[in-house]
């Protein structure tokens, strides 16, 4: 659990005055800019952060969270029950269910779509084939899962979109990354031109609370500057994903926007290929963990918008451990020119890397970060850096496929648990999405006793362990923990992002 709630709830206004009229009636329709893409709008491939955000819009799983909060509460499933040693989960449907076309939807449905994700095995497979061996359906009403081992937080893993049931006009052998039939969500996608538009309208046959907005239009930018530009032209309603932190501090000033801070698990990481020369060398891994100053880069790239990182396990979350800067330190030269001395590198010898960015994913701040860790490295006189970009998808694939040496992700929760900020990265065959190639047996053995463990302080000692060797075997740099904002016209209300930072549109509305 977090040390603190990190949820906003905004119904009123942030920075600035202004009285607002509550007696028009809301508007139908609301715009939505972002700099950020949608990869595949198939849960069984999709593992990224945003395009996640659309999926929790269009469809839903079993159980959800409370907008808002850390509590999951009903969704598909009116109720539950499981057995004494959390192994057998049983779920009860709600009488009536139907996706976003009116189709029935049945635990047969529920059972066929999870069974989909194991099949195809895309990226975030290892959500379900981690810990489920055997779904079924007892009846049009009843879903009973399996577990290979006893699993505590089972609950928050059935929030996240692999678990979701899916229109039966999905593809059940393969990915169909442009699908737009959705589930049974609180919208249904109407129209979707990639990386231009995608049109939400709200599903007809929602059992759940009506939309606040009927209509939904997310309009994807270029870069940073044009949204923000369009937000100010009044061409959209909120800027989303992702502003430079100077457009932040000067839209904080103008009394014609909220500027809405959403902190939380948001975490940013140097990834390396640890298959491939030179980034193989666990040496030359270490010694570019030692040479990055963390608090620079934190002041001059974020402008004091995101705070130093030590670990993957982000601040504030019970097993944390500053493992990094225990044993590197920041901006720690000297030991990163010994390292990369022991390595078989020298000032007329030097280690020669390519570091990678996306430009758009994670906003125009990207490639200032990148030339920074580029002239951090570089201080030590034995590193030369080329600094590559492609776009997300290319960049994905890229990473998915090992062809790159040194590159940047981001990480946002898919649950709540240290498990998250672990086991994707390092166990063997969960971090293929990464690319990275990390194996370590002891790693994966700790893990698995970790997830079979209810008792906090025991799967403390064990995360902590793991933190450790990630800071010896190096096979991610932790780079800083951020925050997200969120800009609106004065007239938007409802934003809603609780501790999961998925942004649920159904509360939003205009006044």
């Amino acid at each position: 659990m977090f040390l603190v709630v990190f949820s906003v709830v905004a119904s009123g206004c942030i920075g600035g005055g202004g009285e607002t009229s509550t007696t028009s009636a809301p508007a139908k329709q609301l715009v939505i800019g972002v700099t950020d893409k949608v990869t595949d709008l198939d849960p069984a491939n999709a593992y990224d952060f945003y395009t996640w955000e659309v999926l929790n819009n269009v469809m839903e799983g079993l159980v959800k969270y409370k907008p808002g909060t850390l509590e999951i509460e009903p969704a598909l499933a009116e109720s539950w029950e499981v057995n004494e040693n959390s192994t057998v989960w049983t779920f009860h449907l709600r009488k009536g269910l139907k996706f976003a076309d009116g189709t029935p939807l049945t635990a047969k449905d529920v059972v066929r779509s999870i069974e989909r994700v194991m099949k195809i095995q895309g990226d975030p497979s290892w959500l379900v084939t981690d810990f489920v061996d055997k779904v079924e359906a007892k009846d049009d009403y009843t879903v009973v899962f399996h577990l290979k081992q006893p699993t505590a937080y089972f609950l928050a893993l059935l929030t996240t979109p692999p678990y979701f049931p899916v229109s039966p006009k999905y593809d059940n052998d393969k990915i169909d990354s442009d699908a737009t039939y959705g589930g049974a969500g609180p919208y249904k996608i109407t129209k979707w031109v990639r990386d231009e538009e995608l049109v939400l309208e709200a599903n007809p046959n929602y059992y759940g609370e009506k939309p606040k907005t009927e209509k939904i239009i997310i309009k994807f930018y270029r870069d940073a500057s044009t949204m923000r530009l369009a937000l100010q032209n009044g061409e959209i309603d909120i800027a989303w994903r992702t502003l430079r932190p100077s457009d932040i501090e000067s839209l904080k000033k103008d009394k014609n926007f909220n500027v809405i801070e959403v902190p939380g698990g948001f975490i940013r990481y140097v990834c390396f290929n640890t298959k491939n020369e030179p980034t193989n060398n666990v040496k030359v891994r270490q010694a570019l963990a030692a040479a990055v100053n963390r608090p620079e880069i934190a002041q001059k790239v974020f402008m004091g918008t995101v705070e130093p990182l030590y670990s993957l396990v982000p601040n504030g979350m019970w097993s944390h451990l500053d493992v990094f800067k225990e044993k590197y330190g920041d901006g720690n030269i000297e030991l990163a020119k010994k390292l990369l001395s022991e390595a078989g590198y020298s000032e007329s010898n030097p280690l020669q890397i390519q570091l990678w960015y996306t430009p758009t994913h994670y906003g125009d701040t990207e490639a200032d970060l990148a030339q920074m860790l580029k002239e951090q490295w570089e201080k030590t006189g034995m590193v030369k850096v080329t600094i590559k970009s492609a776009e997300w998808g290319t960049y994905t694939d890229y990473a998915r496929n090992g062809q790159m040496q040194v590159y940047m992700f981001g990480w946002y929760p898919d649950y709540l648990d240290p498990d998250d900020y672990t086991t994707p990265f390092l166990k063997s065959g969960a971090n293929k999405w990464a690319g990275t190639g990390y194996s370590n047996p002891t790693v994966d053995e700790l893990l698995t006793k970790a997830q079979r463990l209810s008792d906090q302080k025991e799967r403390t000692k064990l995360y902590e362990q793991v933190q450790k060797i990630l800071a010896q075997d190096v096979p991610y740099i932790p780079l800083i923990q951020g925050k997200l904002f969120v800009v609106t016209q004065k007239n938007v209300k409802g934003v809603t992002i609780g501790p999961d930072m998925i942004f649920h549109y159904s509360t939003l509305y205009k006044e």
